[in-house]
């Protein structure tokens, strides 16, 4: 019985009013005086949101509206309209009555329309009113799909003032946002703008230099305090922002978006799941056909061949073909410590001569993807081998558009440009393809969305026949890898340029082609497979 009461208050609200009047006909307008308290009170009791007006010493009600057919209208900042819509359906618009609303202050007429629009939608319904910045006690879709300690060390990251100052420096990054911004004021002027995962503040600043109307700066660390900080010392754009605690999947806000801002990207684009959240925010707060920035990301593609980088990982096993460390012989784990650094993407700022094929791109478009298609991300593979080489691997980056009204601006993380903090990616494979110039390399990245805030990734890469009747012919050679998105080897210090020759080998290491891995050794033995004897 409890739960049930709690229940039952949860799907009501109240307001005090000063007084309503009936629209109904000139003739027989009918009052209720504000001599008496005057009660207006949202529910939903059947399922249906409603909006039911009467004084507060009478049981019975004076007038009732089904909110999904009823609009409010504001005259003044004491006084409003609500009309319900009528039977006529020959006629676009028609309403059957209305009640003209006074409010007894300024104040309580916008709670009153917030409370409206909530109720309208539905969002009272599903859990509390929640006035703006305020969280839902509700398990959010958040909650759902994110494992709480990830969360919680992702929350924690970024709420401190060293890992924003990273991102800051990233002139990159931020010069390339601010000009985006800067560049396109015909967008922000006079417009809403929501900061999606606002960090410092920094993009909430630059869209009210712009010339936003308003900013609301929506940030779930503690992060939050720090860029109320920042935003109150800059008072001249701080006026228009409001700083808003809390999770995009959570928080209200009092009116709709013309404009989404965001740095949703993380590495490979799609790490740490932050574009779900910028999605979500897409169709909770956006007007029809409103802005986005960035509008569209792609992912970039290329095989790569790079010996160092694969002996330097091998390598890293060598601990583990000791047979007398301490008394004791290693080597047992030597198969499984080999794989184990292999599904580690590498991060780095690799030098593009070491591409063997031109670069294929994946689209995602930020206005039209669906949250769920974000989920599991299905890349079909196919180059063209430029030259003939040792394939290690898939080599991957990204790039954002901003489609300004007047100019557009494309942030890029790609191998030969500007350094950024995302650097780029590359999955090396356990086992080197052999391909020759004109050889045809197909495959498939697959990005599969995990609660640890990342993706595991499987990659297979093969090599075709080639020559005089390929096209008969099938795959000779096939490498496969699992890899977690998660847990990456950094790498930035290593040198960005290599001036050996492609066909030279490095000296003082033991050679790419002299490691012996049986399959045995392995504990996923199906994901190195020899290629097959032509």
């Amino acid at each position: 019985m409890e739960v049930s009461t709690a229940q039952k208050h949860k799907q009501q609200q109240e307001f005090a009013l000063a007084s309503i009047s009936e629209l109904a006909s000139a003739s027989s307008s009918s009052s209720l005086s504000s001599s008496f308290p005057v009660a207006a009170r949202f529910s939903a009791d059947c399922g249906v949101a409603e909006l039911r007006f009467r004084r507060h010493f009478e049981s019975v009600d004076a007038f009732s509206f089904d909110l999904p057919n009823a609009k409010l209208f504001k005259l003044g900042p004491l006084q409003s309209v609500c009309i319900t819509e009528g039977a006529d359906t020959n006629k676009e618009e028609s309403y059957s009555r209305g009640v003209l609303i006074n409010f007894r202050n300024e104040e309580e007429g916008k709670t009153f329309h917030c409370a409206f629009e909530q109720w309208k939608n539905g969002c009272i319904v599903q859990g509390s009113c929640l006035p703006n910045g305020a969280v839902s006690a509700s398990k959010s879709k958040f909650d759902d799909k994110i494992e709480p300690s990830s969360a919680k060390m992702y929350f924690h990251y970024y709420g401190q003032l060293l890992h924003q100052q990273n991102m800051l420096q990233d002139y990159v990054r931020t010069g390339t946002y601010y000009a985006a911004v800067i560049e396109n004021r015909a967008d922000f002027v006079g417009r809403v703008v929501v900061d999606v995962g606002a960090g410092s503040g920094i993009l909430s600043l630059f869209a009210a230099q712009a010339g936003a109307k308003h900013v609301y700066a929506v940030e779930a660390s503690e992060m939050a305090d720090y860029a109320r900080k920042l935003i109150s010392g800059n008072p001249s754009l701080g006026q228009r922002i409001t700083v808003i605690r809390g999770k995009v999947e959570e928080v209200e806000l009092p009116e709709k978006a013309d404009i989404l801002i965001s740095e949703p990207m993380g590495t490979l684009l799609v790490n740490e799941r932050m574009l779900e959240s910028y999605v979500i925010a897409r169709d909770r707060f956006l007007v029809p056909n409103g802005k986005m920035f960035p509008s569209t990301g792609r992912i970039h593609m290329a095989p790569f061949s790079d010996e160092y980088l694969f002996v330097e990982i091998a390598n890293k096993a060598l601990f583990w073909q000791q047979q007398n460390y301490y008394g004791v012989d290693l080597t047992p784990l030597y198969g499984s410590a080999f794989q184990g650094y292999f599904t580690q993407p590498v991060v780095d700022a690799f030098d593009p001569r070491l591409l063997v094929a031109p670069a294929i791109s994946h689209v995602i478009d930020f206005s039209e993807i669906k949250e769920e298609e974000l989920y599991d991300i299905d890349i079909p593979l196919k180059f063209l081998a430029a030259v003939g080489t040792r394939v290690h691997g898939l080599a991957c980056w990204f790039d954002v558009l901003f489609n300004g009204s007047t100019v557009q601006r494309w942030l890029s993380t790609a191998p030969g440009a500007p350094t950024t903090h995302w650097y780029q990616l590359r999955c090396v494979l356990l086992q080197p393809l052999y391909v020759v110039a004109g050889q045809e390399i197909t495959g498939r990245l697959h990005l599969v969305a995990h609660n640890a805030q990342s993706y595991t990734i499987y990659l297979t890469m093969s090599a075709k026949m080639w020559g005089p009747g390929a096209e008969q012919g099938g795959i000779i050679q096939t490498s496969s890898c699992k890899l977690d998105l998660k847990e990456p080897y950094y790498r930035m210090s290593q040198p960005q340029a290599y001036t050996m020759a492609q066909d030279q080998q490095p000296h003082q290491l033991m050679h790419a082609q002299d490691i012996n891995i049986q399959a045995d050794d392995l504990e996923d033995p199906e994901l190195m497979q020899q290629p097959s004897q032509t």
